[in-house]
């Protein structure tokens, strides 16, 4: 049956002092992550963490300083454009029965298996294993939280998810936010980008990110526009847009629709440039993506175009606006949206886009 760790269950994970943690999502779901990291890290001091995650979590190694070591894998039991193959995987369990590890954590969304990554990790002879768990795993975990998030209108938010699980066995931290940590030679290259692209020295500015890898989540790259103009005409500030290289023709279209000038930084920055563009923005707008897990870890405020895929990813302890529109097929966890109107997003109008951002980002004017 699902148990809780006896006393004497948590002292063998406190005596643990190689700990893996798996999360093998998105760069957005590792951020999530990070609190129960900090509490692994925390509660066992002079422990070394390795963080298990897909390519693009590895980038976040940098700057995640409770993290000790990477093993990047774009895992087949995931979502990825070239996911591992059965021979990548045999060669991951040698590499994880050669690290010596102790135990692991397995960090799953509600929706996810973790019984592909335990029978890994039960291959390597990863003698603690635990996660949460829908049926019963058996031999294949130690420590089998219940899984309670079955229904989405009161499953956890994502982050207070990982934090109970690792809770369980008896880690905690004091300070539950996202983690991310800056570095000072980011901050000098992003200058010198701005500098170059145009941006008038001492200038404010608000960051628009208008992509996302799912199109169900994507907010029209014209009404990102429309909400762009509005802000930069009532805020002063020049808008910053973001993206991967291929996002450039989104860019375009929502650059079409302002009158005032904006900066285009598209495929431009590294991960880090982006994290210090953020932190030095008066507000982000974006939809429901990294660079919005990527302000929640910075305190920058967020104007968040959230469609109702699923409920359990807003940000996490910063100032924020969550917009959408409720709809009959929310919680539909569609990558495309299956009803063809898209009313989550579409009946939510620039104006109230650009109302949000203004008003969070006036405290930040203003101080």
């Amino acid at each position: 049956m699902p148990c809780t760790p006896k006393p004497d269950a948590r002292a063998a994970w406190q005596r643990a002092r190689r700990v893996l943690a798996v999360r093998v999502d998105n760069l957005g779901d590792v951020l999530m992550t990070t609190p129960a990291l900090a509490a692994l890290k925390e509660s066992l001091p002079g422990a070394h963490l390795t963080l298990l995650t897909s390519p693009s979590g590895a980038a976040l190694a940098p700057h995640l300083p409770m993290v000790d070591a990477v093993i990047a894998h774009a895992a087949s039991w995931a979502k990825h454009e070239r996911p591992a193959t059965a021979l990548d995987e045999f060669m991951l369990v040698q590499r994880l029965a050669e690290g010596g590890f102790d135990a692991a954590v397995i960090f799953t969304v509600c929706t996810q298996s973790p019984l592909p990554a335990a029978t890994l990790l039960r291959l390597a002879g990863i003698p603690l294993r635990a996660a949460h768990c829908r049926e019963n795993p058996y031999e294949l975990l130690t420590h089998w939280q219940p899984e309670t998030d079955t229904d989405f209108a009161t499953a956890r938010h994502e982050v207070r998810r990982q934090l109970d699980l690792v809770g369980a066995l008896g880690f905690r931290t004091a300070d539950e936010r996202l983690r991310f940590a800056l570095r000072p030679a980011d901050g000098e290259s992003l200058a010198a980008k701005l500098r170059l692209a145009g941006l008038a020295p001492g200038a404010r500015w608000i960051v628009v990110h208008p992509g996302a890898t799912a199109a169900s989540r994507r907010y029209p790259a014209e009404r990102f526009g429309l909400a762009a103009q509005a802000v930069a005409q009532d805020s002063g500030c020049t808008i910053v847009f973001t993206g991967a290289a291929h996002e450039q023709p989104l860019i375009a279209a929502a650059q079409s629709m302002m009158r005032r000038p904006s900066l285009s930084l598209a495929g431009a920055l590294s991960l880090g440039e982006l994290a210090a563009l953020i932190a030095g923005a008066q507000a982000l707008i974006a939809n429901n993506t990294g660079p919005v897990h990527l302000a929640a870890a910075l305190g920058t405020p967020v104007v968040d175009l959230y469609a109702l895929t699923n409920p359990q990813h807003t940000p996490w302890a910063v100032p924020a606006r969550v917009l959408n529109h409720d709809v009959p097929c929310r919680h539909c966890l569609k990558s495309v949206c299956p009803q063809g109107h898209h009313d989550c997003l579409l009946q939510v109008p620039p104006e109230a886009v650009a109302q949000a951002a203004l008003e969070l980002a006036a405290p930040q004017r203003n101080a």
